[in-house]
């Protein structure tokens, strides 16, 4: 294998009910995985995962611990196959399955850290207090214009700094509305998202100084390899205050066009998003027309990605 390789770890929002159900059924390092996590969490998130009911799933405190360890099932199959990355980074919640594949959080130690943060983002405003959108065509200079105008009717920043011409917003409920307003005059388009709350933004400081009292008892380990830091775009430092940075992860912008462009710029040539969905796959391309980009989701696509990569 002569690529250098990125894995990407998909992040909320890209769940579904059966998502990796065929791996479990048919690879038996996936199904140790799902078994062996289903003990550490103390939940049936396998039947959860498998058969829902999909608006169970979709709650925060379930979605995350699901995502974390679906991605990790789907992770244990490539690498026993004999692929591995150069570097990594995931989206927003998919940081984790980077670090836990980097070495720096254990498996348990990891599995039961979302656990904690799914738990404490799904409680931490008041339901319905707060919204997320995504800005479409717009270029960044015009987002900030769109964001200074909407702060006047409430909270309203940048969230997800995804690929050019989609940046997402999060914020109040009447600024995020408005937002979504301003960005059709401004000839954009604006979507409303279907989250439970307005993550990475301030509104969420209490559930990020919350969080940090659980990350301080957990062991962080050495870094191994190359992982991205969403907040900072670039990699993690051996220097760096890695549970300060996932405290402030919770409130804080990602900068995920950033770390592609320096993933590039670093000479990857094939990125493999790992998890549920193409979301990734669609960003890296619109960073990159020319990137080569693979997933990993099912069987299918397990077979394909060591079709192009196990020579």
């Amino acid at each position: 294998m002569n690529n250098k390789v990125a894995f990407l770890f998909a992040g909320q929002g890209a769940q579904y009910v059966g998502m990796a159900k065929e791996l479990y059924d048919n690879i038996p390092e996936c199904k140790e995985i799902f078994d062996k996590g289903e003990e550490i969490l103390k939940m049936p998130i396998k039947d959860l995962i498998f058969n829902g009911p999909e608006e169970e799933l979709m709650l925060t405190e379930n979605a995350q611990p699901a995502i974390v360890l679906t991605e990790l099932a789907i992770l244990k199959a490539l690498k026993d196959r004999g692929v591995e990355c150069n570097s990594s980074a995931g989206l927003s919640l998919g940081e984790y399955v980077s670090l836990i594949n980097d070495g720096v959080l254990s498996f348990e130690d990891g599995l039961l850290l979302v656990k904690e943060r799914g738990r404490i983002m799904g409680c931490a405003l008041p339901k319905g207090l707060g919204k997320m959108a995504a800005i479409m065509r717009l270029d960044d200079e015009k987002v900030e214009k769109l964001i200074s105008q909407a702060k006047t009717f409430g909270v309203c920043e940048g969230a997800n700094y995804n690929c050019p011409g989609q940046v997402v917003i999060a914020g109040e409920n009447e600024a995020i509305e408005k937002a979504v307003e301003i960005a059709k005059d401004f000839g954009g388009k604006g979507i409303e998202l279907k989250v439970s709350g307005p993550f990475h933004s301030s509104l969420l400081k209490d559930a990020s100084d919350k969080f940090y009292e659980t990350i301080e008892g957990v062991n962080v380990n050495k870094l191994q390899g190359k992982v991205y830091s969403n907040i900072k775009g670039e990699l993690y430092r051996e220097d760096d205050d890695i549970r300060l940075l996932l405290k402030n992860h919770i409130m804080s912008p990602v900068y995920f066009e950033k770390i592609i462009r320096n993933m590039i710029n670093d000479g990857v040539d094939t990125f493999v998003e790992i998890g549920p969905g193409k979301a990734l796959r669609g960003f890296v391309k619109k960073i990159d027309r020319s990137a080569n980009v693979l997933n990993v989701e099912d069987l299918q696509s397990l077979n394909n990605t060591l079709d192009m990569l196990i020579k």
